[in-house]
């Protein structure tokens, strides 16, 4: 008997639960005939969670996702992953090359795609304590005194800068696009209030973007694979702002920008 028997169903084909290309008759995608149902009918960023989670939302969803996409991806060449993009233009590095490093950069567990993991984590395991009887308050005590008195719950708070603008904006969307504030979201806000009196802290887009989404019914897992390129857009307005410039004019450094401490240059 060998270990691969699991394996043995797959053996010498290529199997896909999303679809594929028929030849001669059409690309299925999700139960989809891409071509009749999903081309000039739906929105690419349909398309995009349907591929990401296997159902196709509404178009109201689906323009609520990409305004926060919107929202997460500026145009800054200080921000880490855009950096990488605007290095790569300056070096005359492919566009597709930059895209995809910055992308890459974004794979960080304290800035960029994966804290909505755990965003959507937190926000369900609040909603579950909160469910079975815990008050707010309790609940935020008990999880402030994990991180030593300190309030460092996940989706609120900011580094550098107090409050965050773009909530204020997706608010504007969430309203226009008639969706009700439900019952994640509403206990998103609870917990703000609380951490606004007691520390002088907010919500951050992260804690609402997590509690909106999982109040539409999506798992953690199911915002990352949604959200995998979401600072693509500002990598590549960096790297085309430095591509078109002088080449190498990025940050360039002189060699009396370095300054030495090492062991003082030895006399022969």
């Amino acid at each position: 008997m060998n270990n691969y028997q699991p394996w043995e169903k797959y053996h010498g084909r290529i199997v896909s639960s999303r679809g594929g290309w028929k030849i001669g008759s059409g690309v299925q995608n999700c139960g989809y005939d891409m071509m009749n149902d999903l081309v000039g009918k739906t929105s690419y960023m349909q398309v995009v969670v349907l591929n990401a989670t296997g159902r196709l939302p509404s178009k109201a969803i689906a323009d609520w996702i990409e305004a926060i996409h919107i929202c997460l991806s500026w145009p800054d060449p200080r921000i880490w992953c855009n950096r990488i993009g605007a290095l790569a233009g300056s070096s005359r590095t492919s566009g597709v090359a930059a895209n995809c490093l910055g992308v890459l950069a974004a794979e960080s567990s304290s800035y960029g795609i994966k804290p909505l993991i755990s965003g959507v984590e937190f926000i369900e395991h609040a909603y579950a304590q909160i469910n079975k009887g815990i008050t707010v308050e309790n609940f935020i005590t008990e999880e402030i005194k994990k991180h030593g008195g300190k309030p460092y719950l996940m989706g609120y708070a900011r580094p550098i800068a107090k409050g965050d603008e773009r909530i204020s904006a997706m608010e504007v969307v969430t309203e226009k696009l008639g969706f009700p504030i439900g019952e994640h979201l509403s206990l998103a806000y609870k917990i703000e209030a609380i951490l606004n009196t007691e520390f002088d802290e907010s919500m951050n887009i992260n804690g609402y973007v997590s509690a909106f989404l999982a109040d539409q019914g999506f798992s953690a897992v199911e915002v990352y694979r949604m959200f995998s390129a979401v600072v693509l857009s500002g990598v590549t307005a960096c790297y085309a702002d430095t591509a078109d410039r002088l080449e190498g004019s990025f940050a360039p450094l002189k060699t009396t920008d370095v300054v030495y401490k090492g062991t003082p240059l030895r006399s022969i």
